[in-house]
């Protein structure tokens, strides 16, 4: 029966499966969890088909347009919880057709303040779990898995994101400009601007008539010559990974929001970030991968608050130097794509003090220098050290150099 009111629309059922799985779930363990074992399973199950079934309207099994389809959507978007919902909106900043990172989606949605912890998990477990349940209704479909299983990137349904842009336009969620769909121009205040890709002139012109003086996030997904100007005060979230146009000017003027927290410079053309860049005192996230930055001022050591610091290009084999800046970041969680080579010893004693780390990358240990077998023994101390504090994911590019050999000892 709910096959047929489904009208044979693969998107539809699919929808209405995730739905019936996570309801399942939800129920069953309420009922085990109050002590009512006694009640078969079979007949719950039953109860909470029926009841799906019953709120599927029996005329679109006879014509399943657009509308019924929306009325699906709206009947798995409403089973969510309040702060899910909020997540799943957040999907449309991105634009038709993108590929999300897990990661990087989760990391904006602690920077945003979506999440909070729960009975006893952290921020970034709760986050995990609110993306796993999305996963599991289906709302999102995975395009690439990790080496542990786990989604590693993401996409949303057309129909879907086309269904989450309307609600989003509703509520003032997110501003998008550009793209496939044409949203309409907020009247009241932008909080959260996505810049699709668009003509650099229609871009322009509808920016320049919105009101941005409490945007919160920010996301460019093309070229940043659509925005003539970079003045947002309380800019939490900036993300402009894959952007042209990023220039040493522009660099200095992001260093004056002082509010950031979460800022991706990801693919793009940057060679060098300003020392200036340490008056970002909030900065949780940084990710760097896949430009030309090579090294950070000592005095990066200030951002006292970073948790992901993300760098280097594995597929070029480049990476940033570790030095005694880094060493002092206490808060890191994440160390991606980092070199050893020419540390000072300092700086690797130092790593000692990372005891919150939990993922450290090392993309490159050549050319130690006189007394390499010292360091070498030094980083080892301190990764063991680091092991039996937080650090549960640790890779390595031995280059062939020797400290394996000394892991082995």
């Amino acid at each position: 029966m709910i096959i047929k009111k489904c009208g044979g629309v693969p998107l539809a059922i699919v929808a209405v499966a995730g739905l019936l799985a996570s309801k399942l779930t939800v129920e069953q363990d309420f009922k085990l969890d109050s002590n009512l074992k006694s009640k078969p399973r079979l007949k719950l199950a039953k109860n909470i088909w029926t009841d799906v079934c019953n709120s599927l309207s029996s005329e679109l099994e006879v014509n399943l347009n657009p509308e019924g389809v929306t009325h699906i959507l709206n009947l798995c978007y409403n089973d969510l919880q309040a702060d899910q919902k909020t997540c799943l909106l957040y999907l449309t900043i991105f634009p038709k057709g993108c590929f999300i990172g897990r990661k990087r989606l989760i990391r904006r949605w602690i920077a945003e303040g979506f999440i909070t912890e729960k009975h006893g998990k952290t921020m970034q477990e709760v986050a995990d779990d609110y993306f796993n349940e999305l996963y599991s209704r289906n709302v999102i479909r995975p395009v690439d898995l990790s080496s542990n299983g786990k989604v590693k990137t993401c996409q949303v349904h057309d129909m879907i994101l086309e269904y989450l842009l309307s609600k989003s336009s509703e509520e003032n969620f997110v501003t998008a400009v550009g793209g496939h769909w044409l949203t309409p121009t907020p009247s009241n205040k932008v909080r959260r601007l996505s810049l699709h890709g668009s003509d650099p002139s229609h871009a322009k012109e509808a920016i320049g008539s919105m009101n941005l003086s409490h945007v919160r996030s920010l996301s460019v997904f093309d070229n940043l010559n659509q925005l003539s100007f970079f003045k947002f005060g309380i800019l939490q979230v900036l993300d402009l990974q894959g952007c042209k146009g990023l220039n040493m000017d522009r660099l200095k003027k992001i260093c004056k929001m002082f509010q950031l927290k979460f800022l991706s410079l990801r693919k793009t053309d940057i060679r060098a970030l300003p020392s200036r860049i340490t008056k970002l005192r909030y900065l949780e996230t940084l990710d760097i991968r896949e430009t030309e930055v090579r090294q950070l001022a000592t005095s990066i050591g200030r951002l006292q608050r970073m948790t992901h610091l993300l760098a280097g290009d594995k597929s070029k084999r480049l990476a940033l130097k570790f030095n005694d800046g880094i060493a002092k970041m206490i808060a890191l969680q994440t160390l991606s794509g980092i070199e050893i080579c020419g540390s000072s010893r300092t700086a690797l004693a130092d790593m000692h003090n990372l005891t919150k780390l939990k993922k450290l990358s090392i993309y490159n240990l050549r050319d130690m220098g006189s007394g390499s077998n010292q360091s070498y023994e030094v980083l080892l101390s301190a990764i063991l050290y680091l092991s039996g504090c937080s650090l549960n994911s640790l890779a390595i590019d031995d280059g062939f150099v020797g400290f394996f050999e000394h892991l082995d000892s």
